[in-house]
């Protein structure tokens, strides 16, 4: 077991901001933001209540247990250099977090005392095998989401809360599209629904969601209304809202402030994009009832009706085409955003 000492955070940067919206402004919420030590790229976030969990490159994790009054350093120490780009939170204490690369810098490392010591849960063996995304449905089932390898994207399965992993038979898969691609960019790539229902993003020239109904074992590919121009365009991310009514966000994020279709939603039996005044690459989405927040590098947006209409999410305090995140997520009407240079970002619309 690996022995992680806690590092109380000393002085962070807080301030705040308002948002430009319809409402009126004594209603508006406050974004508080925090800038962390290093300024590592965060491109993992997770929240249960007051449990919030933030992770990025050079093996870093940060948890704060008061809804993002103080964080403390409870990066993963070992020898291994990898980017943790997702997190899986069970409670306050339990939490997996995924490390991204070729080969065996893909791994999955595992807390059970938020985040004192880390214990190694599962390795990728596969030189060509490279971890995007991780989802569970519950502390025992779940599945993974890896690069293309032998011409089928990697979806692999657990029932053992991850120490164990069967991959996805590629006969249950749709074979991969030419210049086909995955995006490990936001925690968001893979998610999983109620019912058993699951859900994977591509793109590369080939914008796509994959659907799954019966808890991974088969997929079905669909076309989406996204921006697939190049190979470093298409989906990036996915969110449920309350209703279970599936979107996809992307973009490109070599065009990262560029005008293009970028929120779609699969509504009517059909896949169909949304007018959100297409403000650039989104790589991340999270609900909470009837508000939704999307938001990239250079900027956010919220609506206020469940995703069917959208309006800029102001961040005054951003550089130019800095004022989003990279990563978002969310809990009890509370959005945790995560992103570039060591940024958290905090929304709460709960009652004080």
């Amino acid at each position: 077991m690996l022995i992680k000492t806690i590092k109380p955070l000393g002085l962070v940067w807080l301030f705040f901001t308002s948002v430009v919206t319809s409402t009126p402004m004594t209603d508006l919420p406050l974004w508080q933001h925090t800038v962390l030590p290093n300024a590592p790229s965060l491109r993992g976030s997770a929240i249960i209540g007051d449990s919030l969990w933030v992770s990025g490159n050079n093996n870093t994790v940060f948890v704060s247990q008061d809804a993002g009054k103080s964080w403390v350093d409870k990066s993963v120490d070992i020898p291994l250099k990898t980017g943790f780009r997702d997190i899986v939170l069970f409670d306050s204490k339990t939490a997996i977090v995924m490390g991204v690369g070729s080969g065996e810098q893909s791994v999955l490392y595992k807390t059970i005392d938020g985040g004192d010591s880390w214990d190694l849960l599962y390795k990728n063996m596969d030189k060509e095998g490279f971890f995007d995304s991780i989802a569970f449905w519950d502390r025992k089932n779940g599945l993974l989401m890896g690069d293309p390898v032998d011409g089928f994207y990697v979806i692999k399965k657990t029932n053992d809360g991850g120490k164990t992993w069967r991959r996805i038979n590629s006969n249950k898969i749709p074979k991969i599209t030419e210049k086909e691609a995955a995006f490990a960019a936001s925690g968001n790539t893979l998610i999983v629904g109620e019912q058993g229902k699951a859900w994977l993003t591509t793109g590369g020239f080939s914008a796509s969601v994959y659907s799954s109904e019966d808890f991974g074992e088969t997929w079905v590919r669909h076309t989406v209304p996204l921006f697939s121009e190049t190979q470093t365009a298409g989906g990036y991310g996915l969110a449920l809202n309350h209703q279970q009514q599936i979107f996809v966000v992307g973009g490109d994020y070599e065009q990262r402030p560029a005008s293009y279709p970028n929120i779609s939603t699969f509504s009517n039996n059909t896949w169909q994009k949304i007018s959100t005044g297409q403000h650039g690459l989104r790589s991340a989405m999270s609900c909470q009832k009837n508000i939704c927040i999307a938001t990239g590098k250079t900027s956010s947006d919220i609506s206020h009706n469940s995703g069917k209409s959208w309006q800029v999410l102001a961040n005054p305090q951003g550089k130019k085409d800095d004022k989003g995140f990279y990563t978002l997520a969310s809990s009890k009407m509370m959005f945790l955003a995560a992103g570039s240079e060591g940024k958290v970002g905090v929304y709460s619309f709960r009652q004080q």
